[in-house]
């Protein structure tokens, strides 16, 4: 479904209850701005918004630049890190 943004200020009730069925896109002068789209719970809003945050993808550029450059920690290693920090913590 493709809207215009005057359509979603007069019917935007009815849109929301479309997107339980569909995909809502909203539109600007015929280019899509907007999408209305069906959340089933918090864990997927918070996927959602990682998945578009500007600066959670800046973050991941970087890191995945520092890996490319040889300067990224092997899995295992990471991983006893954070249990060795743990440790340390209940042991205070």
């Amino acid at each position: 479904m493709t809207l215009s943004t005057a359509d979603v200020k007069a019917k935007l009730s009815a849109y929301l209850k479309a997107s339980e069925d569909e995909l809502v896109v909203i539109t600007r002068n015929g280019k899509a701005i907007a999408v209305i789209l069906r959340i089933e719970d918090d864990e997927e809003l918070e996927r959602l918004v990682v998945a578009y945050s500007r600066q959670f993808q800046a973050i991941l550029q970087t890191a995945r630049q520092e890996i490319a450059a040889g300067a990224g920690m092997p899995h295992n290693d990471f991983w006893e890190d954070m249990e060795d920090e743990l440790s340390e913590k209940r042991g205070k």
